[in-house]
C-alpha cells in the first residue's frame, strides 16, 4: 500500500502561511492559559502534511519534559473512530459482521428488556439504548464478568429512537467483533489496520521501553473516582503520574488496558493515516464501507447526527466550520480528529489537557475556534 500521507511545504498543502501563524498563536495561547500543558497538531490537504508542529509540554509534573511530533498520546475515546470502526468494517466488508443482526445472534447473554432489537449498527451509532457510562470496574474484571454486568444494565431506551453516546455500546461491540473473528480486539487491529497501514506507532497497552514517549495524563482519573462517588470510596485508585497507562477506568481497571472504547495511543501522524481513510482510500476500506460510515445513520432519532462511530456536521459541531460533509470525534484526555471530505481536509489536534488535571469546558470551548482558523488558512 502506497504512503497515505506525504510531507510538504504548506503552499504545497494549500495553506496560508500568515493564517497558519494565527493558527500557531492560538495554540500558544491554549498553554498561556492552561488549557492544556502541550499538544501535537497535524493538518493535512489531499494528502500532504502542510503543517505539523509540537507546542508545550508532555509532562509538567513531577518534571518537565517537552512534546515531540513523536509524542505517544492516550487517545482515549478516538479508540472508536480509528481501531474499532475500522475492523469493524473490514470485518463488514470480508462478510464477517452483518451491521442489521441482532447482537443476540453472537451474543445469546445479551437478552431480554429489548436487547433483542440492538444491532451493530445501533451500537456504532449510539442509538441502542444503553447508557452513556457506569463504572464496571467496581463489579467485574476481564471480559466474562464485563459482560455478565453489561447484560444486567437497562436500556434507557427502545433501540433506535435516541442518540446517547456510549462508552458501553462499544464495549459490547468490541466483545461482539472479537466472537465473531476469533481473536482479541487488538490483535484483530493489528492485522486489519496496523500493518495495512504500516503504522509504528498505534498500539494498545504500549511497552515499558516507549513510556518516556507518552504524554503524560492524570492519576487516579479525578473524574471517575468522582463519578464513582460514596461506591468506590475503598477503590484501590491510581494516585501515580500516568504515562503509557490507558487515562479510562473501564478500559484499564476491567479490561487490561484493550477495549473498543478506550485505550489506543498514537501520534499525531498516525491518527491522521487512519483518519485520511475515510476520506481518500487507498484500499483499506471499500467505497461502500466508507459511505457506509461516513452516512446519516440516526434519521429519526433524537439527538446529534451520527454515522457510523463518527459525530456528522452539525451546527454545534467543534468542526462546524468545516464543509457540510465533514466528521469528526473527540476523546476525553484533549485528542479530537476532524475531516473534510469535500476540502480533503485532515486536522489531528492531541492534547494531554487532563494532566495534572483538566478542565473540560475548556477545551470543549477551544476546539471550534482553533477549526475555524484553520478553515481560514484553506487558500481554496
Amino acid at each position: 500500500m502506497d504512503r497515505v500521507l506525504k510531507q510538504g511545504q504548506p503552499e504545497e498543502a494549500g495553506l496560508d502561511p500568515h493564517h497558519l501563524r494565527v493558527v500557531a498563536q492560538l495554540m500558544d495561547e491554549g498553554i498561556r492559559t492552561g488549557i492544556f500543558p502541550g499538544a501535537v497538531l497535524l493538518i493535512a490537504v489531499e494528502g500532504i502534511i502542510g503543517h505539523h508542529a509540537a507546542y508545550g509540554h508532555a509532562q509538567i509534573v513531577p518534571s518537565l519534559r517537552r512534546m515531540t511530533l513523536d509524542t505517544l498520546f492516550d487517545l482515549a475515546s478516538l479508540t472508536k473512530v480509528t481501531a474499532t470502526l475500522p475492523v469493524a468494517m473490514r470485518l463488514w466488508d470480508a462478510g464477517v459482521l452483518d451491521l442489521d443482526a441482532p447482537v443476540q445472534g453472537v451474543i445469546p447473554e445479551f437478552r431480554g428488556g429489548g436487547r433483542e432489537r440492538v444491532t451493530p449498527r445501533h451500537l456504532l451509532a449510539h442509538t441502542s439504548g444503553l447508557p452513556a457510562w457506569r463504572p464496571l470496574y467496581l463489579k467485574a474484571r476481564g471480559k466474562e464478568e464485563v459482560l455478565r454486568v453489561l447484560c444486567t444494565i437497562p436500556l434507557t431506551y427502545r433501540p433506535g429512537e435516541v442518540v446517547e453516546y456510549s462508552d458501553l455500546g462499544m464495549i459490547l461491540l468490541g466483545f461482539l467483533l472479537e466472537r465473531l473473528a476469533g481473536d482479541q480486539l487488538d490483535r484483530l487491529f493489528q492485522r486489519l489496520v496496523a500493518d495495512p497501514l504500516e503504522l509504528k506507532d498505534t498500539m494498545f497497552t504500549p511497552p515499558e521501553e516507549l513510556r518516556h514517549r507518552c504524554a503524560a495524563t492524570e492519576g487516579g482519573n479525578a473524574v471517575e473516582r468522582e463519578m464513582a462517588g460514596e461506591e468506590g470510596r475503598d477503590f484501590p485508585w491510581r494516585t501515580h503520574v500516568l504515562c503509557g497507562e490507558v487515562h479510562d477506568g473501564n478500559a484499564h481497571y476491567a479490561l487490561g488496558g484493550v477495549a473498543a472504547h478506550a485505550g489506543l495511543f498514537s501520534t499525531a501522524e498516525e491518527v491522521a493515516t487512519i483518519a485520511q481513510e475515510w476520506i481518500r482510500p487507498s484500499g483499506l476500506f471499500s467505497q461502500r464501507a466508507l459511505v457506509e460510515a461516513t452516512g446519516l445513520q440516526t434519521c429519526g432519532a433524537e439527538g446529534p447526527p451520527r454515522g457510523l462511530g463518527w459525530v456528522l456536521h452539525h451546527p454545534g459541531a467543534f468542526f462546524a466550520a468545516f464543509g457540510k460533509r465533514a466528521f469528526g470525534h473527540t476523546g476525553f484526555t484533549g485528542t479530537s480528529v476532524a475531516c473534510d471530505p469535500e476540502a480533503g481536509v485532515v486536522a489531528v489536534l492531541l492534547t494531554n489537557r487532563v494532566h495534572p488535571r483538566g478542565d473540560h469546558d475548556a477545551i470543549e470551548q477551544f476546539r471550534p475556534h482553533l477549526h475555524a482558523a484553520i478553515r481560514k488558512a484553506l487558500m481554496t
